[in-house]
């Protein structure tokens, strides 16, 4: 089978498309012919190994497998002894944000993971885009208590995790105010927000609205650019750590001063969150937003334009 490649940390360039032995599912694993995966911010970070704490997961010098690859969409092609929740011919997808080695035509995994079978109607493409982005989203929406009331504001609704937070927020009921490049205005608007920006014109922290959230889904702000957009006893939640790594220390003191306070969105129960998914790509009710859709012969112009911070949504690797 063609696979990505890699047997260092580094930038893009240390991928290459190589032939390699297909695996075989041992006890409890699933075989899967891989359609579709995204090159997305887990994926850089795993490629790059950076930051460094990844790599108390990934491998501390080198990458601990080969071929990276956090989310698939694809088909189930064999199962091994004791297999019971999938059969050949299922059509699946998931994610595992500590890396699945699916980046490559084929990929066993363990049945226990966090897999769920793909809705009618919904392709490969699509399914793969809804994995990453959407869980991390439903991460920051679950670490607070947010009722149809409240006001939010998201910046960087046109990535692959704001883009999935709007909706997600909109379904709730939610007063939505996106921060969106220009490029993805439309597309963003039509998942119903209430107030759109555009960060190439408008300087959101100077809106003179205030809200019970703010959610920085690109973590290119901070808490205290955010905190006067903040109404009594509002939240800032960011997507990174912060330029001084502070976000993490903020949410374990802002707390006990009371007020106005910082929570860190550690993800948590990836099969919660495809099931959340999956249900609302069933209804109709959740649309990935998808940038760029290359074949996997061009993963290292793929990695290179995700780092890049300009793409749009999601990112998806499409296998024949």
């Amino acid at each position: 089978m063609k696979a990505a490649i890699r047997s260092k940390y580094g930038k893009p360039e240390v991928l290459n498309i190589e032939t390699v032995p297909t695996p075989t599912p041992g006890d409890l694993e699933i075989l899967i012919r891989v359609k579709a995966f995204t090159v997305n911010r887990t994926d850089c970070a795993n490629l790059s190994g950076s930051p460094l704490i990844i790599r108390l997961f990934t491998g501390l010098f080198k990458p601990k497998s080969p071929v990276p690859g956090t989310d698939f969409a694809g088909v189930v092609e064999a199962v091994g002894k004791g297999v019971s929740r999938f059969k050949p011919g299922d059509r699946i997808w998931g994610f595992d944000d500590l890396g699945l080695a699916s980046q490559a035509e084929y990929l066993c995994i363990a049945e226990t993971k966090a897999i769920e079978t793909i809705p009618e109607g919904i392709s490969f493409v699509q399914a793969a885009a809804s994995a990453e982005g959407a869980h991390y989203a439903i991460n920051f929406i679950n670490k607070v208590d947010i009722q149809p009331t409240h006001k939010v504001l998201v910046n960087g609704a046109s990535g692959a995790i704001g883009s999935a937070m709007v909706q997600l927020l909109k379904a709730r009921g939610v007063y939505v105010t996106a921060v969106s490049s220009p490029e993805s205005l439309p597309q963003i608007q039509a998942t119903g927000v209430d107030k759109l920006m555009d960060y190439t014109k408008t300087d959101f922290t100077q809106d003179p609205e205030r809200y019970h959230f703010v959610f920085d889904a690109v973590g290119k702000s901070t808490f205290a650019r955010c905190k006067h957009l903040l109404l009594p006893g509002g939240v800032y939640c960011s997507s990174e750590l912060g330029p001084g790594w502070q976000n993490p220390f903020l949410a374990l003191i802002t707390p006990w001063l009371g007020g106005k306070k910082v929570i860190f969105p550690i993800p948590s129960r990836i099969d919660e969150s495809l099931k959340l998914v999956r249900a609302l790509l069933e209804k109709g009710q959740f649309k990935p937003l998808i940038d760029r859709v290359y074949p996997l012969e061009k993963i290292q112009e793929a990695y290179a334009y995700a780092a890049s911070g300009k793409k749009q949504g999601n990112m998806v690797i499409e296998l024949d």
